[in-house]
């Protein structure tokens, strides 16, 4: 349907030129299989002797083919592993914010995960001023805003999390908005639903934002679990259509899920887009923005999991509005900047109110 050459061009023009935030992507999930070979190359990096990492096409060929999440972080990690220098992370978040901004993205919250790359010998500060170079890059060059997610991860020891944690306290990170807000992510069946609680007490006191990824595979208590913590925004947060009582309490609260659709398919949490509770949430008035979480990964950015969406569901576009209006509205930005993005939509979607 979203394709510019199709008899719907006009919806795919309408996609693409929706101003658009975007909430939920990882910066190392980025890293195309062209950029991992490049920068492999350029760091004389060893990448494993498998099938898979032949070529750019065969590892590209396996990225079309998780069986869960677990299988994806196992290629994830290794991608990592090319990441070595301040200009590497430059890049990489230079090569997003390009995708970006073709795609129609004006404001970008964007995680990135330190914990894995600090186990491999390189300092925070490498990391995080690569990619702040990237970030002010974006708002330079393409007129972009953005904002760093630090995201603690799962599969590894709290006590990495709390020397990541002291790091950020350490360099006052939080107090110059280098780093703009915590999360979590990795595995999340398994460790214990609350192993960041005391990082994310001593965040909130501080007045820190937080989100934390619930309810992509585990069931909604690890939404409720997360909210109990102080975080006041959900990533993917799929399963909260299994308790009614929770749904209308997140609708209630204005609580913005960041919702990936591609990622759900590609890591087998639904079957297809159309199985995504895209219609429950608009019905419910549940806040929800639309992302593409590891888009190199997950074969598809920002405007293909639009398209994807728009595809599945046929949406008007006063949905579509009132989708863009809420990214706008929940985004840890200035009142000045939400009032600019919400000018640009009611004009964009001005233009096309003859599709509705």
């Amino acid at each position: 349907m979203c394709k510019s050459d199709s008899p719907q061009s006009q919806w795919h023009a309408f996609l693409q030129g929706l101003p658009k935030c975007e909430h939920h992507v990882h910066l190392e999930g980025c890293l195309t299989p062209s950029l991992i070979f490049d920068l492999a190359a350029r760091n004389n990096v060893q990448l494993p002797q498998t099938p898979e990492y032949t070529s750019v096409d065969t590892l590209a060929a396996r990225y079309g083919n998780f069986s869960c999440l677990d299988d994806f972080l196992h290629f994830y990690f290794i991608g990592m592993s090319v990441l070595h220098h301040e200009s590497d992370f430059s890049d990489l978040a230079w090569a997003y914010f390009q995708k970006a901004h073709a795609d129609g993205v004006h404001h970008a919250e964007v995680f990135f995960d330190p914990q894995v790359h600090q186990d491999r010998g390189i300092p925070y500060e490498t990391i995080v001023q690569g990619f702040v170079a990237g970030c002010k890059r974006a708002e330079k060059e393409l007129g972009l805003s953005t904002k760093l997610i630090l995201c603690f991860v799962r599969h590894l020891p709290v006590e990495s999390a709390k020397k990541t944690y002291q790091n950020i306290l350490d360099s006052k990170h939080f107090e110059s908005e280098v780093v703009h807000g915590l999360g979590y992510s990795s595995s999340e069946v398994g460790p214990p639903k609350d192993m960041f609680r005391e990082i994310y007490a001593s965040a909130r006191e501080r007045g820190v934002k937080l989100t934390a990824h619930a309810g992509e595979e585990g069931d909604p208590s690890y939404i409720s679990t997360a909210l109990e913590m102080g975080a006041t925004r959900i990533d993917h947060g799929i399963r909260l259509v299994e308790d009614e009582v929770l749904m209308e309490r997140v609708a209630r609260e204005g609580i913005l899920l960041t919702v990936c659709p591609l990622s759900n398919v590609q890591l087998k949490c639904v079957k297809e887009v159309g199985e995504v509770p895209i219609r429950k949430f608009l019905e419910k008035g549940v806040k929800f923005s639309l992302n593409s979480d590891d888009p190199a990964y997950f074969g598809g950015y920002i405007l293909d999991n639009y398209c994807a969406v728009q595809e599945a569901f046929g949406l008007s576009v006063l949905e579509w509005k009132t989708i863009a209006v809420n990214s706008v509205s929940e985004s840890w930005i200035e009142e000045e900047r939400k009032s600019e993005l919400l000018r640009r939509i009611e004009d964009h979607v001005g233009r096309f109110a003859h599709l509705a």
